[in-house]
């Protein structure tokens, strides 16, 4: 089984490819529901396409041989979408009803945008009526939540760990890191005993491996809700996190000449070409290790908190299903959502794709077949975060905020205080325009 390696290129296409849907996406008048709803029909589903996509294909036939079954009459058609492109589809299914699909597939950082631009159904009701979504992650559930209504069902969920070389542990004498400051200790040591290593293969443009460094501090992106979000990454508790992942740039680890550019691909890259003693990885990052040099000589635990037994907070990344809010066929959609959605659906997919389930107990069940995922489920049990649920998102992070402010701090062009507060004001500023 492989775990889909290019899940990160496209969390990050789709990322940057918002920006022209949140900023182009019309402030909706047109583009709801003409108050049909049909039972019988064709349904239209736009889902992504894969590296590999005969894997999930495969999957989503089953799930709607299911689906039609239970629907006499009903027809199905898929069309797998390239990411590159989505935002430009996306915008134009939001313009155009007629052409638009009833079902779609989406990043889980798109939700706030696309409500905003009044394209996705709000299904509350029937999400909390449907008795699987109990067992719905609680942060999975967040990223289909904007100001407390819910627009779709979580699909997938992706979460980041260490990474670290077991044979360069054992021969340098090293224990595994069990706290924030044992882990840049340990960076250390291993470059000084090894200077052509990384000791922590780190990157100024790698945002989610980032975070877990501020939110472990008690550091916020951002506090609010809608459109009333206000930047906190200039906080004290913030710059304390800040500062202690910038402290990893430098000729003692990481040269900020070398790794100030570098992201997170660019991170596993260094990692799993024998290039790095340790690195932040996915659950998603795992094939392209295992394809690497150093297959049989790693292993993954948790990123440690700041004292011994925490675990710090997570970004929970992944994709969603939802219905268009313009469909004529609203019932046949939810069910259809509901299916793709379902347990059965995501727990084929992960033997399938390796996608990681985002219903707690079809996530313990595929822990216990697949022992290297344990590090990420307990990540995702001590407490993933996500961004903020505004439309602003799309446009901070495209426009690279975050990644700007670690490169300003570590190329010693700032300090921390004064990196962060104009990051801060980026943020408010695009937070202003989005409300």
């Amino acid at each position: 089984m492989k775990l889909p390696a290019k899940l990160s290129v496209r969390t990050a296409a789709a990322l940057a490819a918002l920006v022209v849907a949140t900023a182009c996406a019309p402030q909706t008048s047109d583009n709801s529901s003409s108050g049909k709803d049909e039972k019988t029909g064709t349904l239209r589903v736009w889902l992504f396409q894969e590296v590999n996509n005969a894997p999930k294909q495969k999957v989503v036939e089953a799930a709607l041989d299911t689906f039609k079954k239970a629907h006499k009459g009903t027809k199905v058609t898929v069309e797998y979408i390239p990411v590159e492109t989505r935002a430009q589809r996306i915008k134009a299914a939001f313009n155009d009803p007629k052409s638009a699909p009833d079902v779609i597939e989406y990043g889980n950082t798109d939700t706030a945008g696309y409500v905003k631009d009044g394209g996705l159904a709000d299904v509350t009701k029937e999400f909390t009526d449907w008795s699987e979504a109990k067992d719905t992650d609680p942060t999975a559930r967040q990223s289909v939540t904007v100001d407390g209504r819910i627009y779709g069902a979580p699909y997938f969920v992706g979460v980041r760990a260490l990474y670290y070389r077991t044979d360069v542990l054992k021969e340098l004498g090293l224990e595994v890191p069990k706290t924030q400051a044992e882990l840049a200790e340990t960076a250390r040591k291993i470059h000084a005993a090894k200077p052509d290593l990384y000791g922590l293969a780190v990157g100024g443009a790698y945002t989610y491996g980032a975070m877990p460094f501020i939110w472990s501090h008690g550091g916020e992106l951002a506090e609010g809700k809608g459109g009333s979000y206000a930047a906190t990454i200039d906080s004290a508790d913030a710059q304390k996190g800040i500062k202690a992942y910038t402290s990893l740039f430098g000729n003692d680890n990481c040269p900020a000449a070398k790794c100030a550019g570098m992201g997170g691909n660019d991170t596993v890259t260094a990692f799993a070409s024998g290039k790095a003693g340790m690195a932040i990885g996915g659950d998603f990052s795992h094939a392209a290790i295992e394809a690497g040099k150093i297959k049989g000589k790693y292993a993954v635990v948790p990123l440690p908190g700041l004292k011994a037994g925490e675990i710090a907070p997570a970004f929970a990344g992944g994709n969603n299903i939802g219905v268009l809010k313009s469909t004529s066929h609203r019932t046949l959609a939810v069910d259809l959502m509901k299916q793709l959605a379902s347990k059965k659906t995501q727990g084929e997919l992960f033997d399938a794709m390796g996608f990681l389930p985002t219903y707690t107990d079809v996530r313990d069940d595929v822990a216990k077949k697949e022992p290297f995922l344990a590090p990420f489920v307990k990540t995702l049990a001590a407490g993933a975060k996500f961004v903020p649920a505004s439309p602003a998102w799309a446009q901070i992070d495209a426009s690279l905020v975050l990644p700007t402010m670690f490169q300003e701090i570590v190329s010693g062009k700032k300090d921390v205080a004064a990196a962060s507060k104009d990051a801060a004001k980026k943020m408010n500023d695009a937070f202003s325009s989005a409300g």
